[in-house]
């Protein structure tokens, strides 16, 4: 229990460094543009579990063309977790695979980089003001924004803090919202706007292609379903 605790220090003092790092603005030219011109490729990240394993994980990588959405890229390599679980650090836990499949992607096919990464999970709507998406957008240099599909509950976040996370109904059909936040290099409002374009159904199709093929595996579940909902 010591060295948990020892290790929590150490990742929240980690957590309050990299935090400096998030760019809350558009750096992009085509998150400047009022219909996203110039912007070709998003991409979407998630690892997947076997149910009862939570070492062994699939790491997976989509890339899409925008607007239309199609599949440009995809990749998903089998990983084992070397931290543990601790709410509230998914970083610590889920970036390094997910960081390691965007470098292979840089290295084999730069051109199929994406421009924006859409997380399953929260950005500053966090903790600590730093989430998966906030994680993954500060080591990949990667604008990101942080998709979840339940709000988050935690002592100190409350509801009414819309400038850390908004909720938005993607589509007519839809019935219940999905909550938005920053990750890196984007302002709240262009990550609301862009998610809005990207989503066919509830959530953005990054995302969404990602569920549909962990939900079209043999015994494949969600990545830590309580961390993806809430603190991540």
């Amino acid at each position: 229990m010591a060295l948990e605790g020892e290790m929590v220090l150490k990742w929240e003092r980690e957590q309050a460094r990299l935090r400096e790092s998030v760019k809350e603005e558009d750096t992009e030219d085509w998150q400047r543009s009022p219909d996203f011109s110039g912007l070709e490729r998003v991409g979407g990240v998630d690892l997947s579990f076997i149910k009862g394993n939570d070492i062994n994980a699939c790491a997976h990588l989509v890339v899409l063309t925008y607007p239309h959405m199609k599949l440009l890229y995809e990749d998903c390599k089998m990983v084992t977790l070397n931290a543990p679980y601790v709410a509230g650090f998914l970083g610590f836990r889920e970036a390094p695979p997910l960081l390691q499949a965007l470098e292979k992607l840089k290295n084999e096919q730069p051109n199929l980089m994406p421009q924006v990464l859409f997380v399953d999970g929260n950005g500053l709507f966090h903790y600590r003001e730093f989430g998966l998406a906030c994680h993954l957008g500060v080591l990949s240099d990667l604008p990101c924004v942080g998709v979840a599909k339940n709000l988050l509950h935690v002592e100190g976040v409350l509801r009414s803090e819309e400038h850390h996370s908004q909720a938005l109904r993607s589509s007519q059909s839809s019935t219940k919202p999905v909550y938005v936040s920053v990750g890196h290099r984007i302002t709240l409002d262009t990550a609301v706007k862009l998610t809005h374009t990207c989503c066919l159904y509830r959530v953005p199709e990054p995302i969404r292609q990602l569920d549909e093929m962990y939900d079209s595996g043999d015994g494949q579940v969600k990545n830590e379903e309580f961390e993806e909902s809430a603190t991540s």
